[in-house]
């Protein structure tokens, strides 16, 4: 693989950041329920807007004229479309870390024209941090990963997540219940970024979500292709909502079509 300074100075910067907000977060874990504001089925935590901020801090440091567009506000620095712009979630998976448990990640991902050029997925209380850059392979700790060889959608473990606002014609479980029933298992876990490392990292097969965020998917989409994996967004919805889908490669089609066959029948 051919070694890209460019690249590598923006994967430096980005796991750089990502530590910083992780340590923060894990430093600070007994203020994990602060909230801002509570929702019906979410939360957000003070420790969002810390974490946000101090990566925010760290990147526009580093990389003064690109554009860093985060889950918890608008974009800030730079102009949104045109050079690097960095897509940031500060804390992936926040109910779980207002709860206590460990399935929590900070995302960070670079991107061009749409494109992500790196990637890094830190989970601070699991003590692992993916990253990959584009066309440079993707790394657990440092050691190269490699989706599963699974190739029976039978013999697969998927993770997804539940949708809180699928729409009429889409109850929250259907997708779950027809994949759980053409699956060895399926598995919610709650953190959609380090769902997709899981498959990169060979330990889950797929993952699908039917509404979902870029932040959410920024870093882990590129992480899950270095890795030797397949992602796709199968359809882009009302207020920048994702339907997507990822897997080992093996089992996408066979997934892909499970998964449009119930949609349609909705």
């Amino acid at each position: 693989m051919k070694d890209d300074p460019f690249l590598n100075t923006l994967l430096e910067g980005a796991i750089a950041a990502a530590r910083l907000a992780g340590h923060h977060a894990l430093a600070n874990f007994a203020r994990r329920q602060e909230a801002v504001s509570r929702y019906a089925h979410d939360v957000k935590l003070k420790l969002d807007e810390e974490c946000q901020q101090i990566i925010q801090a760290e990147l526009a440091t580093r990389f003064p004229d690109h554009a860093i567009v985060g889950e918890e506000d608008a974009t800030i620095g730079g102009r949104l479309g045109t050079g690097i712009e960095w897509v940031v979630d500060p804390i992936d998976g926040t109910v779980n870390f207002s709860h206590g448990l460990p399935f929590w990640c900070c995302s960070i991902a670079a991107l061009q024209k749409g494109k992500t050029l790196v990637g890094v997925v830190y989970a601070p209380a699991l003590d692992v941090c993916y990253t990959a850059r584009l066309g440079g392979g993707a790394t657990c700790n440092g050691e190269t990963l490699h989706v599963s060889p699974i190739a029976e959608l039978s013999q697969s473990m998927v993770l997804t997540g539940l949708d809180k606002n699928p729409g009429k014609d889409l109850p929250p479980l259907a997708l779950f219940q027809a994949t759980s029933q053409h699956v060895q298992k399926a598995r919610i876990l709650g953190s959609a970024a380090l769902d997709l490392c899981r498959v990169a990292h060979g330990q889950a097969d797929a993952y699908f979500e039917t509404g979902i965020y870029i932040w959410d998917i920024a870093a882990a989409r590129l992480i899950i292709t270095e890795a030797g994996g397949q992602e796709e967004i199968l359809e882009r919805l009302d207020q920048g909502r994702l339907r997507f889908m990822a897997s080992n490669g093996l089992i996408h089609a066979a997934y892909k079509t499970l998964l449009l066959d119930t949609l349609q029948k909705r």
